[in-house]
This record gives C-alpha cells, structure tokens and sequence, in this order.
C-alpha cells in the first residue's frame, strides 16, 4: 500500500462521495477510481460500496480508515521530524486581519505543543485580500473568512458565524432586535476597493453594489461607521468599541470561518488537522455545527 492513496482512500471516506474526494485531492475521478480498485486488490477486500446517494464504507473500509489515517500521521510526523532536524521547518500563516479569535489562539496552542521545532510566521492581512496571500505565495496556508474565489485552493469551512450590520449607537435601527437586509436600502455603506475578490465583495456588501467610504482594514470599517455615519456588516461575535453596535440581519447566510491552502506539505495538512479539532471543540460545546 503506497500512502498516497491511502490519502486518496480516507479523502472518499471523509467526504462519502467521489467527485467532492477528487475535487479536495485536485485530481480527476477516473485515476482515483483506479487507485481505489487498486487498493481493494492490494488488501483483499472491498472497501467502498458506491449508490446512487453517495459512498459507504464496508466494515473492511471502516477497519482501514483507522488504519490508514495512523500511517499517514506517522509519515506526516516522520517528515516533520526531519525538515526540523535539517533545520527547515518553517510555517508561514495567513490570517486575516479581524481573526482575533479564541479558536485561533487554541489552534496555535495545539500546534506548538506538537511541533515545538517548527518556526511559525504569521503575514497579518488586511480585508482586500481573503485569501491572506495565498495566490501570491507569500504564505503557505490562510485562517481566513470566506467566501471568495477557491479556484487552485483546498477550503475546509471551520466554523459559521451569524452576521449583523453595525451601526452608530444612536441610529435609528440601532435599538431593534434584529433587522433585514431591506430595511438598510439606500443607506451609505463602506466597500472594498475596486478588484477584490468579486465573491468577497459581494457578501459583505449584502449582494449589491454600494456607495460610501473605501476601506480596506476592520478599524477603517469601524471609523466610517462612526464618523460618517455609514452602514456595514460585521460577525455577530465581534464587539464594536463604544458608539456603536451589531444587530442581527435575519434571513442572511452566517459567514464562514476557513482554513485554505494552496500546496500541500506535511507542516500545512497537520495545521489544517489541528485547525478541525481546535474549532470542532467550540462546536460541540454549544456553537452550531456547520461542516
């Protein structure tokens, strides 16, 4: 059995679908289908029994999947072990600039705690990029918020926060329990700069082109509010500082909080591992569950 495809055999038990398990490997289903058949001969069992609904494992699949995301841990760890040693262990992260977040800082307590070797650089990002360099190759993997282009990316949804709009303290609607988007027609809202990401844009301008101030970092956003009285959305979690609030927008997607990569190394899978587990402790305790 080669590990990859035991990747490629517990990405189709993860996802218990073939073409999603190809899109996440970025690979056509045909090699994969291939790979899999082989893998079944190789162990002598079937492993996978596709339907129309999707896929289910076999109780041969489920003892291998166990299996198999041990061996890939123990490579993962091996290859981790040796880039530290040779002294190239390094992890540039993208984060975007409002991710002031306990999760974030669970994550970073996990990651040290099993790669105290490796040297982690953080590129703060501001609000005109979402995937926190990405593209550009200035970081290796992006604790971001969607939704933008994932074109050439790997995207795991970590969490969904609720959106409100922010607003003055002494507006109008700032004293309602919740509003909806229609009710903030015509109001003045700050926007991103001219060629952001398209899909970015369009959320966080409640799906329609607006006019007000340009911003491109959280406290610009804030100081438009405050100053000029203009309108915005912001994650429900977040707290405004004093003069202003958040009302919850009702009917409106919640947002979600991602982690993206571009290249696939061992240093970036287990951080995207660790980031599951960091995040899934807050939604199990209470939060929504969203992935």
């Amino acid at each position: 059995m080669e590990l990859r495809t035991l990747r490629y055999f517990v990405a189709i038990a993860e996802e218990l679908h073939f073409g999603r398990a190809a899109a996440r490997l970025h690979m056509s289903q045909p090699p994969l289908s291939r790979a899999i058949k082989q893998l079944e001969a190789d162990v002598g069992a079937v492993l996978l029994v596709r339907s129309a609904g999707g896929v289910a494992l076999t109780p041969a699949g489920v003892a291998l999947l166990d299996e198999a995301r041990s061996l890939l841990d123990q490579a993962e760890q091996a290859r981790v072990r040796v880039a530290t040693a040779a002294g190239s262990a390094t992890l540039t992260v993208g984060i975007l600039a409002d991710s002031a977040d306990p999760d974030a800082t669970r994550l970073a307590d996990a990651y040290r705690r099993q790669h105290p070797g490796v040297e982690v650089r953080v590129r703060d990002t501001d609000l005109t990029d979402p995937t926190c360099g990405l593209r550009a190759g200035l970081v290796d993997v992006a604790l971001t918020r969607g939704p933008f282009d994932e074109t050439g990316l790997t995207v795991h949804e970590l969490r969904a926060d609720p959106v409100g709009a922010v607003l003055r303290a002494d507006d109008p609607l700032a004293r309602r329990d919740h509003l909806a988007l229609a009710e903030l027609a015509g109001r003045r809202w700050f926007r991103f700069p001219d060629g952001t990401d398209p899909l970015w844009q369009a959320y966080w301008h409640g799906g329609e082109p607006r006019e007000g101030p340009v911003v491109r970092v959280v406290q610009e956003c804030l100081q438009a509010v405050l100053w000029n009285g203009t309108v915005g959305l912001m994650p429900l979690g977040h707290r405004p500082p004093g003069g202003l609030t958040v009302v919850p927008l009702t009917g409106f997607a919640p947002n979600p909080v991602v982690v993206a990569w571009k290249d696939e190394t061992p240093l970036v899978r287990s951080f995207a591992r660790l980031a599951a587990a960091a995040y899934q402790r807050t939604q199990t305790t209470g939060g929504r569950r969203t992935s």
